[in-house]
């Protein structure tokens, strides 16, 4: 059975914390996605490894990490000849990961084909009100199912849409991550969006949802990460700032970025006159981002994004293609009209 692109090599303790196959290729939704999450241990590769070559099933990617002794396997498989049921295939998953301490969960291609958002939130109104436009006017290419905050604050947004929101925060905004798991379980979307979401998921959010989490920070990364990022693009003395839409890892605002947006930073700027420049491109650049999912129309290979076909995406990535038509194209080194000489000197005039 061919299995091109399967790292055979264990990985089973945490000092081995991370291991990518080194060639991985175009991942489409004819895939079936398998993800395993639980308690670092030995033997966890194998063990779902051989019951899925025992029916037939491909691997075609594999991906796992162990952070915080917390340990992420992701797959891509092809169970188009597989020799078991999808309904048996999952109950053998779950039995099997109920036995090993972790948990199992598969998503067939059919199980994607109408879409799905989560949105989480916190108390700014922007993203996400920007996303219940786009979805009211057809434009985003999915359903939002759910809006969950660690506040209570955009719950009347929500509800002008219709769409169910849940409070997971304490009096602090504390969220109870057990409550996130739970809703993120029962609503079963393909992507979770954190619109302007101010806390940090922990690994064991993050992990079960692996490439599926896109958040867009104020800032153009890998510049000012972290908390206040137009303050810190202040007092750095920036003359160009802006935001940027990227998958969320394990590792805070360094995920693969997807997105950007920029604009010029006024004199004497305060953070609010930065907010308020910065914030309708949040919005644009975290949708487009969105949409670009959704529409299977961004890969991401070693820790970068790349586009499946550049010549049929009209997506704007970063800075408007008229902005490359302003920048002079003179002078470059070998192109300038005298060449030096063998010395490598050329004497200047007097």
């Amino acid at each position: 059975m061919e299995n091109e692109g399967f790292c055979r090599g264990t990985a089973d303790s945490a000092s081995n914390e991370s291991r990518r196959c080194p060639e991985v290729g175009i991942v489409t939704r004819d895939l079936t996605e398998i993800t395993v999450v639980g308690e670092d241990d030995t033997g966890l590769i194998a063990e779902v490894t051989s019951l899925l070559f025992e029916r037939s099933i491909n691997i075609e990617d594999l991906d796992q990490a162990v952070r915080e002794g917390v340990f992420r396997m992701t797959m891509r498989v092809d169970t188009s000849e597989m020799v078991t049921t999808e309904e048996k295939l999952r109950e053998d998953l779950t039995e099997l990961g109920d036995g090993l301490g972790v948990d199992v969960q598969v998503r067939f291609p059919a199980d994607r084909e109408t879409q799905t958002i989560a949105v989480l939130v916190t108390k700014e109104s922007h993203c996400l009100e920007a996303l219940f436009e786009a979805w009211a006017n057809g434009d985003l290419g999915a359903d939002i199912e759910v809006v969950i905050g660690n506040h209570d604050d955009l719950e009347p947004l929500a509800a002008k849409y219709d769409v169910p929101f849940h409070d997971i925060g304490d009096e602090k905004g504390t969220p109870d991550e057990d409550q996130l798991l739970d809703l993120l379980a029962q609503y079963d979307a393909d992507l979770i969006a954190l619109a302007r979401y101010m806390r940090i998921l922990s690994p064991d959010v993050v992990f079960r949802y692996e490439s599926r989490i896109i958040n867009v920070h104020p800032s153009l990364l890998p510049a000012f990460p972290g908390a206040s990022a137009y303050m810190q693009a202040i007092e750095e003395g920036v003359r160009i700032a802006g935001v940027t839409a990227h998958y969320v890892t394990t590792d805070l605002d360094q995920g693969p970025i997807i997105t950007q947006r920029a604009f010029n930073v006024p004199d004497d700027a305060t953070e609010e006159e930065l907010q308020q420049i910065g914030q309708p491109l949040e919005a644009e650049a975290l949708i487009e981002a969105i949409k670009l999912h959704l529409n299977d129309e961004v890969n991401v290979h070693r820790g970068r994004t790349k586009l499946r076909d550049p010549e049929e995406t009209s997506a704007q990535l970063g800075a408007p293609e008229k902005l490359d038509q302003l920048n002079p194209d003179r002078p470059i080194d070998g192109l300038g009209e005298f060449v030096a000489e063998d010395d490598g000197e050329i004497e200047a005039d007097d």
